[in-house]
């Protein structure tokens, strides 16, 4: 079984991932089992709240659009609910991750989940995030303090 951490993990990275990608190894996959729709893709906002000077109490950023969606999967153990949360407007997205969600929580569907699915997004996302540390690295300026010579 999945732990709460695990899960957490996985949902991160399910949310993070690319559609594109999500949908072709969801699809590589093959037959997945049946599942209802407990609550249809969608869209919503939420509220981004953030420290004051990162250490300082909450402040109400701003809303962000969001798309959720729960999925319920028949499995072995009985039915499964599926959470989908991504930031934007895509349904197919929303409910791909409920999917995955879902079926991350069946022991039968589990490692092949992590290993086809999750630990390829997570090393695209880990590609993506080095290409933009080194394209910021490449614009990085250093400013420094130079002495001027008067009064010498």
């Amino acid at each position: 079984m999945v732990s709460q951490t695990q899960r957490q993990a996985c949902m991160a990275t399910l949310a993070k991932a690319e559609l594109k990608q999500l949908e072709e190894l969801v699809d590589q996959l093959g037959l997945l089992p049946e599942y209802n729709f407990l609550r249809s893709p969608e869209i919503g906002s939420a509220m981004v709240r953030s420290p004051i000077e990162g250490s300082g109490s909450d402040f109400n950023l701003g809303e962000i659009t969001i798309t959720r969606c729960v999925i319920q999967i028949e499995a072995d153990q009985g039915c499964i609910a599926g959470f989908g949360y991504v930031k934007g407007r895509s349904r197919r997205h929303a409910e791909l991750a409920a999917v995955c969600d879902g079926l991350l929580q069946c022991p039968s569907w589990y490692k092949r989940i992590e290993t086809e699915v999750i630990q390829p997004l997570n090393a695209a996302i880990q590609r993506t995030h080095e290409l933009e540390q080194r394209q910021t690295s490449a614009t990085k300026v250093d400013f420094f303090t130079l002495v001027r010579g008067e009064g010498q």
